[in-house]
């Protein structure tokens, strides 16, 4: 279910003109559906606490000596940011941080995503702490939407059960009920158990053995994870079985990913039996396999992929991520994504770099006549919004 809101403009956006005016318009105007975005934040946080939020893979906040200030997206951010905020562009850490820490973070979020040009979000609720929900973003723009992360949910379900063996029927019914005015789900799998497992759908006996096991472990009043392996099996394809778009987290994120068991091509098994249900898999972000994203999407009918993340991460390189990824991945099958948790200074920087990154990558194609430009506006047209509302199943 979406929650309707203001308008969304993107009439400050400073997006490159290669010299083909129509394309040129699309990239400055057209509405963006980010398919998979967080909340921005709810407070406004500290000097050391911000830091921390554009840091993407050390937990807690960076020692001096690698201040994310010193990053492609910390420059990004003073570039950019910047002058939104009353701040000279590529104003120094100081000048920026005490621009933005004199107005309130709601004012923050309010000029940044009103300008980011994005129509509607679909935004993971599975870890919300800090951060808006999705009807507190569409209050400040766009349309927002649900998407359900499937752990969050099986670490619910678990403590509501008497026994393992009613876990399977509870996670069942608990999906359907918490899916029922979303529009998809998400797996942290790369963060849980590596996509080299076996991932075939349990036998019901061992998912109730594994449930009683989970089941027990938490006597001790900690907190539920959910890490068995087959229990997340079971997850994903329950998640199949209620048939809308699962994303997978893939590549570049926090260090408890292990990038050597995150190779999308390890999904092979699960996105056949995803294909024969047909039900689309969204591969999120993707850096550094783009390319192996890209060959999945060209090798299965219901793969999508998108550069999210990583196109803030990279900032002034970012170009460079969406070349890769328009490799090899059919047109049809990329979507736009942000990844955006936490300042706002993401989800516009995400907006903003994917339409300078396009405008660097298709206007030299065009400018060597390999792209037309009627075909250059019909595909950032795709990327940029009908292939999600397609994928989506979204007016």
């Amino acid at each position: 279910m979406s929650t309707a809101a203001a308008s969304t403009g993107s009439a400050s956006l400073p997006v490159p003109a290669t010299g083909f005016a129509e394309f040129d318009e699309t990239l400055a105007t057209v509405p963006l559906v980010d398919h998979h975005a967080h909340g921005a934040l709810l407070a406004s946080p500290t000097a050391a606490e911000f830091e921390g939020f554009i840091n993407e893979g050390l937990p807690g906040i960076p020692p001096a000596a690698m201040t994310p200030w010193d990053s492609q997206l910390g420059f990004a951010i003073r570039r950019w940011c910047a002058p939104l905020l009353g701040a000279e562009p590529s104003a120094d850490p100081e000048a920026y941080w005490a621009a933005r820490s004199a107005l309130p973070e709601q004012e923050v979020s309010r000029r940044l995503l009103t300008v980011a040009g994005v129509s509607d979000w679909l935004i993971d609720t599975g870890f919300s702490e800090y951060v808006l929900e999705p009807a507190q973003m569409a209050a400040i723009a766009g349309r927002a939407y649900e998407i359900v992360r499937l752990e969050t949910l099986a670490e619910r379900v678990i403590t509501a059960i008497g026994s393992g063996g009613d876990y399977a029927a509870a996670l069942t019914t608990r999906l359907r009920e918490a899916t029922a005015q979303a529009v998809g789900v998400k797996s942290v799998l790369a963060y849980r158990g590596g996509f080299d497992i076996d991932l075939s759908r349990p036998a019901d006996t061992d998912v109730a053995t594994a449930a009683q096991r989970w089941l027990d472990g938490l006597a001790d009043g900690r907190p539920p994870r959910l890490v068995d392996v087959t229990l997340l099996r079971f997850g994903l394809h329950a998640a199949l079985e209620r048939g809308l778009p699962v994303q997978f987290h893939v590549g570049f994120g926090d260090r408890d990913t292990d990038l050597r068991r995150g190779n999308p091509l390890h999904l092979r098994d699960y996105l056949f039996a995803a294909e024969a249900a047909d039900v689309p898999v969204m591969l999120l972000h993707n850096y550094p396999f783009e390319r192996e994203a890209g060959y999945l999407a060209q090798a299965f009918r219901t793969v999508y992929i998108d550069a999210g993340l990583a196109i803030n991460y990279s900032g002034a390189r970012s170009p460079a991520v969406i070349a890769r990824t328009l490799e090899l991945a059919p047109f049809g099958k990329v979507l736009y994504s942000g990844d955006a948790w936490g300042p706002a200074e993401l989800h516009y920087l995400g907006s903003l770099l994917w339409r300078r990154g396009m405008a660097a990558v298709i206007g030299p194609w065009l400018h060597a006549g390999e792209w037309s430009e009627q075909d250059a506006v019909r595909i950032t047209t795709m990327m940029a919004r009908t292939n999600a509302l397609r994928a989506y199943g979204l007016d």
